[in-house]
């Protein structure tokens, strides 16, 4: 008995295992053989993977009315991978401002609210000087957030008088206060120019070191949950933009962000997410090149068929700008801004996007990026065209920055990435618990919520059109005639221009007659399991004695669909690998659906069978198959998305058990047949039965705990 792991990834080699065989001889005349000779597949997805540092293109829609589709998808991946679909409940942020210091036209307070309970932002708050008479209404200002990025400590940075001096000879700072202070400076400056600006923490910099930078979400249950740092700390903006609209002094119609690097990924992530944003400026970060080297920028699906540029078009037609510099940035005037303003374009607001580049200096936010910023956020949130000039400024020493004090420890109730973790699984499973199908009103708001999820999950937007789908293979394997008056046809099946992808298959029919239905036949061993002992298997010809034709195909890193060198996921973070790259279930479940958009014959009833292992698989195709399919079988195998322990489990699918597991996915298959079984011990049950009750139709749902004999399943399918 070969184990799951096994199983689920055998290499081509294996002609036969558990009963399936074939003699050496007729392995050549093998029927369900797609290829001869040296001939291998063609599918992009066995080339090695995608990662931070390869090429992101954005292309252009052709319209805005595309761009509104495309917009709404891939926001919602963003909200899905970020572990925000659907967004947590808000909880009083029970803020804390204190300690103000006075400066020449601004002031400087210190603020810690929380943004979950036990988790604890902090910050420095800066604000206009009130001027001497004014009223004692507060006047109400544009607001700013400004997140820090990698720079060490993060909004404590001191560069330190060596660098400093450094970057004063550069030209690229215009004193040593500016040059050791530049996170001072920023604020400090905007202040100045009438905004109300919240500098706060990225999570384990600063004051917010509770959870170290980089660590406490990297296991398979994080995964599992789509709990990641980059997600925390995207919740931390958005609480963040929370506290700053709340402030009576600040106007909540005119609101901006800016941040450098790590900072920058934070900001044109919000601004994706976020419509209460106005204006944001990316300092030094979005490019067709490097996406984000740190864990932190980085999560399961956040990239996956897109890119920073991309990502960063969801704020159009707003007031979007950036600063450019001898870094992965460098190219982005040539490659990836011209298609931004292509789409700003659509808009008729082509002026509202602007990038400039400073080549001569490395990666920083200097003075000439901050006054190219600090015009860019007059202009849009003040109503003013005149260049800004950054003045000198008095830093105030970092320790005198820090929000926690005698008069204000930190606080008794803040956890660890251990405990938060634990408070978030609570409310997240609290909150799907309230989507739970009951009626068919809730049996729609549970379908609002975890579909658009599983969809991301699998990338279903992006599967080709069937319109736009082709076969291809061995000319001289189309049409093979076999014994008993039967024809069997292998080859490829996918789309070359748009995605890449293909999934060997063999199809299995009688040569006469028109078939009652197809039966898509999905097995761990791929398509070679059709057969036993050189011959059509038993189970496949009760199939084809009924008039169904069967098609079986090879999925991914099965039989004839497998590389010459597999790739492996990301031992440090598996963000990085899953934040580019589809999870090897999630590719099985495309090329399922590669199948399912093939048939086109509407008057053929489509059915699917899933066996052993590679039950999941079909009730994951069969729950966005749009209803094309009319009758489905898996066995489940006793699986249960709960027990992976590792990331690189062929079965990890990053989310699945944050929506309910396989048997929330299984109620996604709402109203169509199926038959599921060997699931005791799983719950699988529980979601499932409750939907097919909400919708009426609880006799489509055929459970059963214990394990079938595979010939009671081919009957219910033909009966």
């Amino acid at each position: 008995m070969i184990s799951r792991r096994e199983a689920l990834a055998l290499p081509a080699a294996w002609a036969a295992t558990g009963g399936f065989c074939l003699s050496a001889a007729a392995a050549e005349e093998n029927p369900t053989r797609a290829f001869v000779g040296q001939q291998k597949s063609s599918d992009s997805r066995l080339r090695p993977p995608k990662t931070l540092n390869d090429y992101f293109p954005f292309v252009v829609p052709e319209s805005k009315e595309a761009w509104d589709v495309r917009r709404q998808q891939l926001r919602t991946q963003l909200l899905v991978a970020n572990g925000l679909w659907p967004l947590p409940e808000k909880t009083p942020l029970q803020a804390t401002i204190h300690g103000r210091i006075e400066r020449d036209g601004y002031t400087i307070e210190k603020v810690y609210f929380a943004s979950l309970p036990g988790h604890y932002v902090c910050g420095n708050l800066y604000r206009p000087a009130q001027r001497q008479g004014a009223s004692s209404a507060p006047a109400k200002h544009p607001g700013i957030l400004f997140a820090h990025g990698h720079w060490k400590d993060g909004r404590f940075h001191d560069a330190g008088e060596k660098a400093a001096q450094a970057s004063v000879a550069a030209q690229g700072e215009p004193d040593l206060d500016r040059g050791r202070f530049f996170m001072q400076a920023l604020p400090a400056t905007l202040a100045r120019l009438g905004f109300v600006v919240f500098h706060y923490d990225m999570v384990g910099y600063a004051d917010s070191t509770a959870i170290s930078h980089r660590e406490g979400f990297r296991d398979a249950a994080a995964e599992l949950r789509l709990q990641s740092q980059m997600g925390l700390q995207t919740w931390n903006s958005i609480r963040a933009l929370d506290f700053l609209s709340s402030l009576p002094d600040v106007d909540p119609k005119k609101l901006g962000m800016t941040g450098a690097s790590g900072g920058g990924t934070q900001t044109f992530i919000l601004a994706a997410i976020d419509d209460r944003l106005s204006c944001a400026f990316p300092a030094v970060m979005v490019s067709t090149g490097m996406q984000g080297g740190c864990i932190c920028e980085n999560c399961s699906y956040l990239r996956v068929n897109t890119g920073n540029v991309e990502i960063a078009a969801l704020f159009a037609p707003k007031p979007l700008a950036f600063s450019c510099a001898n870094d992965w940035t460098k190219d982005f005037l040539r490659k990836g801004f011209p298609e931004l303003r292509q789409l700003y374009r659509l808009y008729d607001a082509e002026k509202h996007v602007a990038a400039r580049e400073w080549l001569q200096y490395g990666h920083q936010y200097n003075v000439h990026a901050r006054e190219f910023m600090y015009t860019w956020m007059q202009q849009h949130l003040l109503g003013k065209e005149e260049k800004v000039t950054e003045p000198a400024f008095q830093p105030v020493p970092p320790k005198q920055l820090s929000v926690f004090d005698a008069q204000h420890p930190r606080p008794k109730d803040e956890l660890d990435a251990k405990a938060l973790r634990a408070v978030m699984t609570k409310a997240s499973d609290e909150q799907m618990a309230r989507y739970w199908p009951q009626d068919a009103k809730s049996l729609r708001e549970f379908r609002r919520i975890v579909e658009p999820a599983l969809r991301v999950m699998v990338q279903y937007d992006t599967l080709p059109r069937p319109d736009e789908l082709a076969e291809w293979g061995a000319a001289e394997r189309q049409q093979q005639k076999l014994p008993g008056g039967l024809i069997a046809s292998a080859g490829e099946l996918g789309h070359c221009s748009k995605t890449g992808e293909s999934v060997p298959y063999c199809l299995l029919a009688k040569a006469e007659g028109r078939p009652k239905g197809e039966v898509v036949w999905v097995h761990p061993l791929g398509k070679i399991s059709l057969l036993m002992n050189n011959k059509i298997h038993p189970l496949v010809q009760r199939l084809l004695d009924a008039d169904f034709r069967v098609r079986a195909i090879d999925p991914l890193g099965i039989g004839e669909h497998v590389g010459d060198k597999p790739w492996t996921v990301d031992a440090t973070y598996a963000g990085y690998t899953f934040g580019y790259n589809l999870p090897l279930l999630a590719q099985r479940v495309r090329d399922v659906l590669l199948v399912v958009r093939a048939h086109t014959e509407a008057k053929i009833p489509l059915l699917l069978v899933g066996w052993e292992e590679f039950g999941p698989l079909a009730i994951l195709a069969k729950a966005l198959d749009g209803g094309v399919i009319t009758k489905t079988a898996a066995d489940v195998h006793g699986f249960d998305f709960a027990k992976i322990d590792t990331t690189d489990d062929p079965m990890m699918l990053p989310g699945a058990v944050k929506y309910g597991g396989l048997g929330a996915f299984l109620a996604l298959c709402v109203p169509d047949e199926v038959l599921v079984y060997n699931h005791h011990g799983t719950g699988i049950e529980r979601i499932s039965q409750a939907a097919y009750r909400a919708a009426g139709v609880a006799h489509k749902l055929m459970l059963n705990p214990e394990k079938l004999d595979a010939a009671q399943v081919i009957e219910w399918l033909v009966k």
